[in-house]
């Protein structure tokens, strides 16, 4: 009998650990990483890269990584994570190209590869509130230089753009090296990303409104943009952005020498 008992014991026991071992989940390993992120882009300002993305819709995600180079086909270095689909590299520094890259990671490590789209931003100066006057009252204090980041007169040779009232209506006069378009209402400064290739003025001159963006092709091959946020009788006050790498979008030949004498076929 004390035989016949163990062996029952014997045989439960048995199958105690068989049941749980059946029962007894499969661990399976991850090494599939997520999607690589796609639709990367770029928002410029200044010191500063403002990048976006699509979101990622792999349920392990857990984040991503930006990477940049100094060049499209060079080594790719990470300057941060980010949880969501977007991210500011506020060490930018003015002037300087960077392309960007976006992987995606999930929560057991795995890495997707760098992003495939081609994007590349160069940080640049910026400015707010900036006034400049009615040339014909105040000479000295109606035009503005991009390179200077100042308050010049309009005649002057460092001049990019400057002010006028003509009998009541309002304009942005650029000399004849210089063109100008006037790209239309805009919410801020930064609503109009890139330079236009045509559609420049043909009168060396814009209307002056509140609420809109104008481009400036400067004389030396640099490319700037204005935004108006209120007119008087006597002055226009504005913000700007200017991008101090000549020639970035490749669209007017460079400059070389000084700049010439101004000159301006007047229509008024």
């Amino acid at each position: 009998m004390k035989h016949l008992l163990k062996f029952l014991a014997a045989l439960l026991i048995l199958i105690y650990f068989t049941a749980c071992e059946v029962n007894e989940p499969e661990y399976v390993v991850d090494y599939v990483p997520p999607v690589i992120p796609n639709g990367v882009n770029v928002l410029v300002g200044d010191n500063r890269v403002d990048l976006y993305w699509n979101e990622n819709r792999d349920p392990d995600l857990a984040g991503y990584n930006i990477y940049f180079s100094y060049s499209y086909d060079g080594e790719y270095n990470i300057i941060g994570s980010s949880p969501y689909n977007y991210f500011i590299d506020d060490e930018a520094v003015n002037g300087n190209k960077y392309y960007y890259a976006v992987t995606a990671y999930d929560y057991n490590g795995n890495e997707s590869d760098l992003s495939l789209d081609v994007v590349y931003a160069t940080s640049r100066p910026e400015g707010f509130d900036q006034a400049i006057f009615d040339y014909r009252r105040f000479p000295n204090n109606s035009g503005y230089s991009f390179a200077l980041y100042s308050v010049v007169a309009y005649d002057s040779i460092d001049v990019d753009f400057f002010f006028e009232n003509y009998q009541g209506t309002f304009y942005l006069d650029v000399w004849d090296d210089t063109d100008i378009q006037d790209m239309g209402i805009t919410s801020d400064i930064y609503d109009i990303p890139f330079a236009p290739t045509s559609g420049w003025s043909t009168t060396k001159d814009a209307i002056a409104k509140v609420g809109h963006t104008y481009v400036i092709w400067t004389w030396d091959n640099h490319f700037a943009k204005i935004r108006i946020s209120n007119i008087t009788n006597e002055r226009v006050v504005f913000d700007w952005a200017y991008q101090i790498v000549e020639g970035e979008r490749q669209l007017k030949p460079s400059v070389m020498g000084k700049r010439k004498s101004l000159e301006k076929q007047w229509t008024r």
